[in-house]
């Protein structure tokens, strides 16, 4: 396997212990960290919608409480519908803006099930298209992403805003 040079990504697997003052998640709130506001797309009364910086495939977004909480469990009723609604509208938006063949939504509690932000419950969407994984990411063990974060989040805001006030109609 070929290692390639990342040194952009220290700076996040060093930060992802999952305790309240290192969690990513809990530095993402308008007043902590406005160098990043810019991957979130739409913001709820108790969670947001946030692009994934090392997305898997474009579009690869994520829905996430504002209360750093670990478990479906620890939420409440209020969080629990939002967390769903936001899922549900980040589904239609994937759909609308990239017409994809699939969507991957999961949540990993856990580090065993392969969460990578431990204790901060997140839900990850990921759009699929048949032969996405394509050589590079199978032979070559590297992921190619045809499309910015920038991109990603300017084709994305317009469509949640729109599907956020059509909810409201």
């Amino acid at each position: 396997m070929d290692h390639w040079w990342a040194p952009w990504r220290l700076a996040y697997v060093t930060s992802a212990s999952g305790t309240d003052n290192s969690c990513i998640f809990c530095r993402l709130t308008p007043d902590q960290d406005l160098a990043r506001e810019d991957l979130i797309l739409i913001r709820g009364g108790c969670s947001h919608v946030i692009l994934n910086l090392y997305p898997y495939n474009s579009g690869h977004l994520m829905v996430v409480p504002d209360r750093h909480i670990p478990t479906l469990a620890a939420m409440t009723p209020e969080e629990q519908l939002e967390l769903m609604r936001f899922t549900r509208l980040a589904e239609m938006a994937l759909t609308e803006a990239y017409h994809p063949q699939g969507i991957n939504i999961g949540i990993n509690l856990g580090r065993s099930a392969g969460a990578g932000v431990v204790d901060h419950l997140h839900v990850h969407l990921v759009p699929r298209w048949t032969g996405d994984t394509n050589f590079m990411t199978v032979i070559g063990d590297v992921r190619v992403l045809p499309e910015d974060l920038e991109t990603t989040a300017k084709k994305l805001r317009p469509i949640f805003e729109r599907l956020q006030r059509d909810e409201t109609r």
